[in-house]
């Protein structure tokens, strides 16, 4: 059956509308990252294995294609004066694409192309130094962190030198307790590897014993060529580990980044959270479909954990932004689409 599928996936990309495709290396799209990758996606739109890139030599839009439809993945990594025109460029040379995860900005200008905005879901954004962990509100915090040091657990950024052997069993450990265990997610996520990419950040956390209980990688943001701040790429405890470890080891990261001088934090994407009206002309079927999606007790159990993910980032008390999907027809077999893009299905 898969090799059925992706013979017929083949012949449906094979009639979708041709865009041209940019031929960047991967030096190239770092390159452009750092002068231009100021939102979360914009370093795995650089990095992630099979995307497609519609630009220029001065900025791109990452995006897949699946079942003759093309999506596509951020914002457009270029510099802001260029975003609308690169979008408006995109959108007639591929066919009405669909935006996923992008911002209020990018939301704006598809809104005016006649396109539908729909929220999406929250991504948390920690603004430092303003942002830190004082307070009655963040009490839960601070207790894991003191609990994890009280237990003899111990912090620590990997400037690698943990084995990668290590880190792959972690991960392998990790990925026996999700509750689809045969694959990850993909497009709005990359796949984990044991080695950091350029300018990535991992911190962990070893148990009483040095074994390695949890880690947590960071994508990096960007503004004319400068770091300024980080996005939550990666996290990997073991099926073992106490409640606290994931909790404390954000603070960690978290306050080596404030003493850094780093400006933000973003802890990502939060699925199909708050997807009330958008404030543009939207879609009421699929706002009600995602509100469902969110609350089903048989899709929290059976595919993702909706409720668990924003649950976790809501600890920590950071400001709430929306993210939207936009789209013009937004019809069941392109919803299919990007569902089987993202591996939901």
């Amino acid at each position: 059956m898969p090799s059925l599928r992706i013979y017929f996936d083949k012949i449906l990309e094979g009639v979708s509308p041709k865009v041209e495709r940019l031929a960047l290396t991967h030096v190239e799209r770092l390159a452009l990252v750092r002068r231009h990758g100021d939102f979360s996606l914009a370093y795995s739109t650089a990095v992630q294995p099979k995307l497609s890139y519609f630009g220029d030599g001065d900025g791109y839009i990452a995006f897949g294609t699946k079942m003759k439809h093309h999506f596509a993945l951020g914002d457009p990594v270029a510099a802001p004066a260029r975003r609308t025109d690169m979008i408006r460029r995109f959108v007639e040379a591929a066919g009405n694409p669909w935006f996923v995860q992008v911002g209020a900005e990018t939301a704006h200008v598809l809104a005016g192309l006649g396109y539908k905005v729909n929220r999406l879901g929250i991504d948390t954004r920690l603004q430092l130094p303003e942002h830190d962990f004082s307070g009655k509100r963040n009490e839960t915090v601070r207790y894991s962190e003191r609990w994890l040091l009280k237990k003899g657990f111990s912090f620590e950024e990997d400037k690698r030198t943990i084995h990668l052997d290590e880190i792959a069993r972690l991960s392998q450990n990790w990925r026996g307790d999700r509750i689809v265990k045969r694959w990850e997610m993909g497009f709005l996520n990359r796949p984990f590897y044991d080695q950091l990419g350029s300018d990535m950040r991992r911190f962990v956390l070893h148990g009483p014993d040095g074994d390695l209980v949890a880690l947590l990688d960071f994508d990096p943001m960007f503004a004319d060529g400068k770091v300024t701040g980080y996005t939550t790429a990666f996290k990997r405890k073991h099926v073992d580990a106490s409640p606290h470890a994931e909790i404390g080891l954000t603070k960690f990261a978290v306050d080596r980044f404030r003493e850094e001088g780093i400006s933000v934090v973003t802890l990502g994407l939060s699925p199909l959270v708050d997807v009330g009206p958008s404030g543009f002309a939207e879609s009421a079927f699929w706002r009600n479909t995602f509100q469902r999606a969110y609350d089903s007790p048989w899709v929290n159990r059976r595919r993702f954990n909706l409720q668990g993910q924003a649950a976790f980032k809501r600890r920590f008390h950071g400001a709430e932004e929306p993210v939207y999907i936009a789209f013009r027809q937004g019809s069941y077999i392109e919803m299919l689409g990007l569902l089987r893009l993202v591996k939901a299905i």
